[in-house]
C-alpha cells in the first residue's frame, strides 16, 4: 500500500506521519508538495495537521484551494483513502469531502492534551483493528477543533453511522455529539481532530493510533488475496 502526504505550506505533523507509515509499517510513502497534480499512483492520501497557509480566514480555507486538492476529490471518486488529521480535517470540511465545519473551542482557548475517544463502529477499514465501543487514547493539539453542523446533518451523521470517534467523558472543545472523527456516507474518506501519528510509537507513550494505520494495510492484504 503506497502512502501519500500532502504537504501544505505550514503543515508541521506531516513528517510524524510518515515516521509511522514509512518506518514503523514500512510502506513505501512520498511526500505530495500542495502543487503537485499526480497521485494517480497513491493508494492513501493524508492530509496532516499544522497551520495551512497560516490558517489565514479560516482554518483550511485557503488550502482547499491548492492544485493538489481537486486530484484529492478524483482520489475519492475512484473509491480510495483518504485521511484528514486536525487541520487535515478542517480541510475536508472546506472542500466539502465531509460534512460540518471545524470551529473554535469552546472555551477560546488551545487545546493540547490526551483525550479518551470511544470507537463508535469497527467495519471500516480504518477501525477494523479496534473493537466496536474500545475506548482509546490519543493526543489532541487544536484551536478550531469544535465540530459544528446543523440539527438535519447532525441526524443524517447518525441515521448513517458516519460518527466514528467520540469524545468520552469530558468534552475538551464543546464538539456537538461529542463528535471527535467523522467519515464520509462510503467510509473511505475519514476526518478526525485527535492525532494518531502522535500515539503509534511505544516510545511516545501509547499505541492506539497505530492501529487505525495497521487497520488499513489488513485491508490491502485481504484485497489482495495474500
Amino acid at each position: 500500500m503506497k502512502f501519500g502526504i500532502v504537504v501544505f505550506p505550514g503543515s508541521n505533523c506531516d513528517r510524524d506521519v510518515a515516521y509511522v507509515t514509512r518506518d514503523i509499517l514500512e510502506q513505501p510513502t512520498r511526500m505530495v508538495w500542495h502543487q503537485d497534480r499526480d497521485i494517480a499512483d497513491l493508494d492513501v492520501i493524508i492530509l496532516p495537521g499544522g497551520f495551512s497557509y497560516g490558517d489565514y480566514l479560516r482554518c483550511g480555507a485557503i488550502a482547499r484551494f491548492s492544485p493538489v486538492m481537486q486530484q484529492v476529490i478524483e482520489h475519492v471518486q475512484k473509491g480510495k483513502f483518504v485521511l484528514g488529521i486536525c487541520n487535515g480535517f478542517q480541510v475536508l470540511t472546506e472542500a466539502g469531502l465531509l460534512p460540518g465545519a471545524l470551529t473554535r473551542n469552546r472555551d477560546l482557548h488551545f487545546i493540547c492534551d490526551r483525550s479518551p475517544l470511544k470507537v463508535e463502529r469497527n467495519d471500516l477499514a480504518w477501525t477494523q483493528a479496534y473493537s466496536s465501543g474500545e475506548i482509546i487514547t490519543l493526543p489532541i493539539a487544536h484551536g478550531e477543533g469544535r465540530f459544528y453542523a446543523d440539527r438535519p446533518t447532525l441526524a443524517e451523521l447518525e441515521d448513517n453511522g458516519q460518527i466514528v470517534f467520540r469524545y468520552q467523558g469530558e468534552n475538551p472543545n464543546g464538539s456537538l455529539k461529542n463528535i471527535a472523527g467523522i467519515c464520509n456516507a462510503t467510509g473511505n474518506v475519514l476526518g478526525m481532530m485527535p492525532h494518531p501519528e502522535r500515539a503509534a510509537d511505544p516510545a511516545l507513550g501509547g499505541t492506539d493510533g497505530l492501529k487505525l494505520f495497521a487497520g488499513l494495510l489488513e485491508k490491502a492484504v485481504v484485497a489482495a488475496g495474500v
